[in-house]
């Protein structure tokens, strides 16, 4: 109620200046001007409140509506009596026209708050529809009779301070090389707890923290360097990963500060989540199982169906999207921009563009590119492997002290090798799961192939195709009946950390997942070419198990998740 009293107070003023002018020979205002402007404003606040109400909560809708009406009735009153003193030219009509309008108009802003709170003061608008195969598509948000998002957003924002929308000025250090996966890029903010406006603009303006990195990618990865996307549309630079990583962790990006992008992609969890389905506002659930969030920089089109574009895209999809984060991005920009801190970072980041939705998806997009996978046992093995193959005579046990005296150099190397796989080995059992899964008996190499374990393309393995209305995933998005049940390969790499597994969560272990390849899958009309039935023994099974659990398992980069900026 105390919005209630700033109301009348309000009234009581427009009364006053009314009055002034009536005293000064002005004329009274047009019959109706005020009643027409603060009760049509209160009618459009109270009918947006009740939709979204119980009967209790338009209960107190209708009693703060009369209270308004009752105050508006008597400045009215007020007003009519004072005006009917005196007589005034067209200067003074026009003038006490103008101070009614904008009065008026507060008083409407006041009312439509006042209103809106007491209808839902806590309450989220409703989820939208997803439609089938769009677990993580972004619905169109709820709208008004105007079009305009009600979906978030009708909080009033605070002002920040005029200084942390200026940028810091700085100079870009020269670019340089940086390995992807290494601490030194993930250091971040110096400090501890939320980051100040103090510690921010310090770090902005060191210019080596806008310098352009060049990456490189760990060993294991290396080899698939001509597969990295997204570079030349969005370099990165410290400060771009920095802000990012700050905006991954956030759950303010959602629409009830619940939700962050860590939430289903979580760090403990290889960046996935050990969840059937990922997990959103109001305990939410969709269809699909949350795809891993690593590696992402050798990857051109994201979601198991491949409907985003580029990682940017991808970005930001589940902010909009209303079973996720359940926001508009039109609401996430408009509170960030609350958050001094974030303000600061973008305007200095993204001098042309400032914050915007766009610029937030290459701020997360830059972040995730770095998070790759460091080299696993297999890749040590197959490092030692080549260096043998490439100087057979050289490391044969009887010439190795000859090999030293010649070539020490070589031999250092040799040796490095040997020790770097002697201290990530694999058991013989997943040795002997690597033969099977690289040969025609597991096949696996079919689909699972390059770096990164995955040919990026999309293939219907008959997973979910026995259910009445089965997922079309990647048709949903080509209209090509080919691609009818087929979803993107995902990664082997880390496998292990992230069950379960298939594009469903349907299967809850690499066992599982190992027995539905052995069987051919699920027969339907638009099974993959590559989907045959296994002839393996109970001990290739558990083999090829062990390589993936072993052989593929490797390090991910330790990344600050608490320090974000402090609110306004």
């Amino acid at each position: 109620m105390g919005r209630l009293i700033v109301v009348i107070a309000a009234l009581v003023a427009i009364a006053f200046l009314v009055n002034k002018f009536v005293l000064n020979d002005g004329d009274q205002p047009p019959e109706g001007a005020l009643d027409s402007q603060v009760a049509e404003s209160s009618d459009d606040a109270s009918a947006s409140a009740d939709s979204e109400s119980t009967e209790d909560e338009a209960a107190a809708v209708a009693e703060v509506d009369d209270e308004l009406t009752d105050a508006v009735d008597d400045a009215q009153a007020e007003i009519a009596q004072d005006a009917q003193q005196a007589q005034g030219d067209a200067s003074a009509q026009t003038a006490a026209d103008d101070a009614v309008e904008d009065m008026a108009e507060e008083v409407a802003e006041a009312a439509e708050v006042e209103t809106a709170e007491a209808a839902s003061p806590d309450i989220l608008t409703p989820p939208a529809v997803v439609e089938e195969g769009e677990s993580e598509a972004a619905a169109d948000a709820p709208t008004d009779d105007e079009g305009e998002s009600t979906a978030a957003g009708t909080a009033v924002m605070k002002e920040i301070d005029p200084d942390a929308t200026k940028p810091v000025e700085v100079t870009p250090g020269p670019e340089e090389t940086v390995l992807l996966g290494s601490d030194e890029l993930y250091d971040g903010i110096p400090g501890d707890g939320e980051l100040t406006i103090e510690q921010i603009e310090t770090w902005l303006a060191d210019g080596k923290n806008h310098a352009v990195l060049k990456p490189e990618l760990p060993q294991g990865l290396a080899a698939g360097a001509a597969q990295i996307q997204g570079l030349e549309e969005n370099p990165l630079t410290r400060a771009k990963i920095e802000l990012g990583r700050q905006l991954y962790f956030d759950p303010r990006l959602s629409h009830d500060k619940s939700i962050s992008c860590a939430s289903c992609h979580a760090p403990e969890f290889g960046y996935a989540f050990n969840s059937q389905f990922g997990i959103g506002i109001g305990d939410q659930t969709g269809n699909r199982n949350s795809p891993v969030a690593f590696n992402r920089i050798l990857s051109g089109k994201q979601f198991w169906d491949g409907r985003a574009d580029s990682l940017e895209a991808q970005a930001v999809g589940p902010i909009e999207n209303p079973i996720e984060m359940g926001n508009t991005h039109e609401a996430c920009v408009a509170s960030l921009k609350t958050i001094p801190g974030y303000v600061k970072q973008f305007v200095t980041i993204f001098p042309e563009e400032g914050l915007t939705i766009e610029t937030v998806g290459k701020a997360i997009a830059a972040f995730e590119r770095t998070l790759v996978t460091g080299p696993a046992p297999w890749d040590y093995a197959q490092e030692l492997k080549a260096f043998e193959e490439a100087y057979p005579d050289d490391v044969d046990p009887e010439f190795l002290d000859e090999f030293k005296e010649e070539d020490p150099e070589l031999y250092g190397e040799y040796m490095a090798l040997k020790d770097a796989a002697a201290a990530n080995p694999m058991s013989e059992s997943a040795a002997r799961g690597a033969e099977i899964f690289f040969t025609d008996k597991g096949s696996c190499t079919a689909c699972h192939v390059g770096v990164n374990f995955t040919d990026e393309k999309y293939h219907n393995l008959g997973v979910g195709m026995d259910a009445e209305e089965p997922d079309l995933g990647r048709f949903v998005e080509t209209n090509v009946d080919a691609d009818r049940g087929a979803f993107k390969t995902p990664t082997c790499r880390n496998v292990a950390m992230t069950a379960p597994y298939m594009h469903d969560g349907s299967q809850a272990t690499l066992e599982e997942v190992v027995d539905w390849y052995a069987k051919g899958g699920h027969p339907n009309e638009w099974l993959s070419k590559d989907i045959r039935k296994l002839e393996l023994t109970d001990q290739d099974k558990a083999d090829l198990v062990a390589f993936m659990k072993e052989g593929l398992q490797s390090d991910l980069p330790k990344v600050e998740s608490g320090r974000l900026p402090a609110d306004p």
